[in-house]
């Protein structure tokens, strides 16, 4: 993997392809050689190809050495934010006030920006590995962080005196619908103020195993797959209902796939307990920051 990302393993690759042409040449340099006289054109030539191969070959290998000796790129640390902690770090940033255009911050989703690779250089591949993030950086290199805000923003590159950091790309604005899905429940609430208000729950008796007898393996499991369908259509039915403006799905992957529903974010949680404290354990988990330092 490490060879990889540094191109070693390219580099590599190349002086086991250019040994092999040497052996080979060599090999034919020894045949000429058994051969008429006049394979001596032939067997010069042959002799400045090897040599040619040679100096390729330590060029190479010299490389290599360049690129074996130069560190592994680490992230300084990571920390996982949400609550006071968060709303700490977000003010910290908010805080560095520069000269115009001495702040840059950039959400990225796929391509590492111009303006990113300048300023970090070798590092900007830290940014790749985060993708997609938030990245602030200040001109200076004084704070160099990456961000993965729970709603994030469309991709944008921007300079200022300042890191551009919107509170609703990191808490659930007001009128935000939440909605926590799986095979045997739902639950759904409106953020009001930072808390969950007006929440509505489904619960389904869904069978979890086959129980031996009775219904075969493959009965089974159609009825389950009738349960946990009849338990969607109600769960759609709910949304229906509210029509949401904006709606966050969370839950079990192959139910929020069958639920076909718009949202602004689909994510896989892991959620237990009763169907309400199992929606806010859902909505604290996907509104938590993931903190990198460049």
């Amino acid at each position: 993997m490490l060879d990889r990302l540094l191109g070693r393993a390219e580099l590599k690759a190349r002086i086991e392809e250019l040994e092999e042409e040497k052996r080979h040449l060599e090999r034919q340099l020894d045949a000429e050689s058994e051969r008429r006289a006049d394979a001596a054109t032939a067997r010069q030539e042959a002799e400045e190809r090897v040599n040619r191969l040679e100096d390729r070959i330590a060029d190479l290998e010299g490389r290599l050495g360049n690129e074996s000796e130069r560190p592994d790129l680490t992230v300084r640390g990571t920390e996982s934010l949400r609550g006071d902690r968060l709303d700490a770090i977000l003010d910290r940033l908010r805080s560095l006030d520069t000269e115009p255009e001495g702040a840059l911050t950039a959400m990225i989703d796929d391509e590492v920006p111009d303006a990113v690779s300048d300023l970090l250089g070798d590092r900007a591949s830290l940014v790749d590995r985060a993708a997609p993030c938030l990245v602030c950086i200040d001109d200076a290199r004084l704070v160099s962080v990456a961000l993965d805000p729970p709603l994030a923003p469309d991709s944008f590159v921007e300079w200022d005196s300042g890191f551009r950091l919107d509170t609703d790309w990191f808490h659930p604005p007001d009128g935000l619908t939440v909605a926590l899905v799986r095979s045997n429940l739902f639950a759904v609430g409106v953020s009001d103020d930072g808390d969950l208000t007006d929440v509505e729950t489904v619960e389904t008796d869904v069978q979890a195993t086959h129980s031996k007898g009775g219904f075969s393996q493959s009965r089974f499991e159609r009825r389950r797959d009738e349960q946990i369908a009849a338990h969607l259509d109600d769960a759609r039915s709910v949304l229906d209902r509210r029509d949401p403006d904006r709606l966050v799905l969370l839950g079990e992957r192959t139910v929020l796939d069958d639920l076909d529903r718009e949202a602004v974010s689909v994510q896989t949680v892991d959620a237990s307990g009763d169907p309400e404290e199992a929606l806010a354990d859902a909505t604290r988990s996907f509104f938590t920051t993931r903190l990198t330092l460049l």
